[in-house]
């Protein structure tokens, strides 16, 4: 079954010097979704931005804000990152007790939901929260930092995950994010994926090269 890849490039690769500019480019490049990796320092060990960020680049592109909490508690921050424009937001199992609240939250302020799993949960974890989701990102790498190497022992994951979408019928992406460069693109893609999530892949090269580039990952 032949299906649509999206690409989802990550700012945290992109020039922060100039990044209302770096999101408008990747827009005029092709790019389906911006993936914004929110990092607080604590549940993954690094600090990257703010809801303030997010509203900053919003005036930018008109295109969907996929946005990535690697951060724990979720539930407080909810509002504050649907108002800063998100379209899309995720979180992990692992960031809180109540997934269902968590998942209920985010629908009711009109937002996607989406779940994450890192390489160490195991994809049954998806499971009860299945029927409330618009999205699952399976992790490839331990998150926390860009430029890691493409951990293949994940594919398995994608392959269970593209199963259950299948089965249900039901509009659900499934994005893969870490490592994602030219060669695993292929990889993630045979596997089931349709949404990829690529840093360096795509910002590497400057702006002249980011329309190359996000389509020679949509179609390694």
């Amino acid at each position: 079954m032949s299906r649509a890849i999206k690409i989802a490039p990550s700012i945290l690769a992109a020039d922060f010097s100039k990044l209302g500019e770096e999101v408008a480019a990747i827009d005029r490049a092709g790019a389906d979704y911006v993936h914004l990796d929110i990092m607080d320092g604590h549940f993954v060990p690094n600090i990257s931005f703010g809801p303030s960020v997010i509203k900053s680049l919003r005036p930018h592109t008109d295109k969907i804000f996929d946005v990535h909490l690697m951060i724990s508690p979720v539930d407080p921050f909810i509002d504050a990152f649907v108002e800063a424009g998100a379209d899309i937001i995720t979180f992990h199992p692992e960031a809180g007790a109540h997934g269902h609240r968590t998942a209920q939250a985010i629908r009711a302020a009109g937002c996607k939901v989406g779940l994450s799993i890192n390489p160490g949960t195991p994809v049954e974890a998806v499971e009860p929260l299945f029927d409330d989701l618009d999205l699952v990102l399976v992790m490839t790498v331990n998150p926390g930092f860009g430029g890691q190497r493409f951990i293949e022992s994940q594919l398995s994951k994608i392959e269970t995950l593209r199963t259950w979408i299948d089965r249900s019928g039901r509009d659900i992406d499934l994005e893969v994010d870490g490592g994602i460069n030219f060669d695993t693109a292929a990889l993630a893609i045979g596997a089931g994926a349709d949404v990829l999530v690529a840093g360096t892949a795509t910002f590497d090269g400057g702006p002249e090269a980011y329309a190359a580039n996000i389509e020679k990952l949509r179609a390694p």
